[in-house]
Parts: structure tokens; sequence; C-alpha cells
């Protein structure tokens, strides 16, 4: 019976000791997760306004963007006139070029011509006179 009063004291004093030791480990337990509760609802706080600022962000990226798109359709409608008016320029260059070489042409057998004649003049006023 000595025994098991022993045994039941032993029993009884590590209960008190671990009684003592966790007292103070509940009670920063206890502070750690007030803490912890109190940055989690400043965390919450501090961050609604960044994402409604970021939102809003978003928004006018969005209207940005599709007015972009607007002006990239107003872009290729102007790529695709001035590529037109070229092609047109360079038509108009090849037939300018033609005419003027036409023209080139025509004016060196006019003033062969004028030179032919005028010695054949001067010939026939030579035999003559």
């Amino acid at each position: 019976m000595v025994l098991i009063n022993i045994a039941a004291l032993v029993v009884a004093v590590a209960a008190v000791v671990l009684v003592i030791a966790l007292v103070p480990l509940i009670r920063e337990l206890r502070a750690t997760a007030a803490a912890v509760k109190e940055v989690t609802l400043k965390f919450d706080r501090e961050i609604e306004p960044t994402i409604r600022e970021l939102q809003k962000a978003l928004a006018d990226i969005n209207v940005i963007t599709g007015g972009a798109a607007e002006r990239v359709e107003e872009l290729q409608c102007f790529m695709s006139a001035v590529g037109d008016t070229g092609r047109g320029l360079r038509t108009i260059g090849s037939v300018v070029g033609g005419a003027a070489d036409l023209l080139s042409k025509s004016s060196l057998w006019i003033t062969g011509a004028k030179v032919a004649a005028s010695f054949m003049m001067d010939r026939m006023t030579k035999k003559r006179g």
C-alpha cells in the first residue's frame, strides 16, 4: 500500500509541476493568438483599399485597351488607303515615264527629220543656185 501511495504522490507532484509549466505557456499562446488576430484585422483593413485601387486600375486598362482596339481597325483602314495610293502613284509614274520616253523618242525623230530636211534644203538650194 505504501508503494501505491508513493506512486500516487509522485503522479500528483508531476501533475502540479506540469500545470505550473503549462500555465505560462497557455498565457503566451493566448497573447500570441490575440496578436495574430490583431495583425489579421489590420491586414484586412489595409488591403481592402489596395484591392479597390487595383480594380479601378484594371477597369481603366480595359477602357484603354478597348479604345486601342477600335483605333487599330481605323489604322488598318488608313494603311490600306495608303497602300492603294502608293499603287496608284506607281501606276501614274510608269505611265508618265512611258509617255516621256515616247515623247523623247518622237522629239528625236522630229529633230532628225528637221535636220535632214534642212540638209536637203541646203543641198537643193546649192544645186539651184
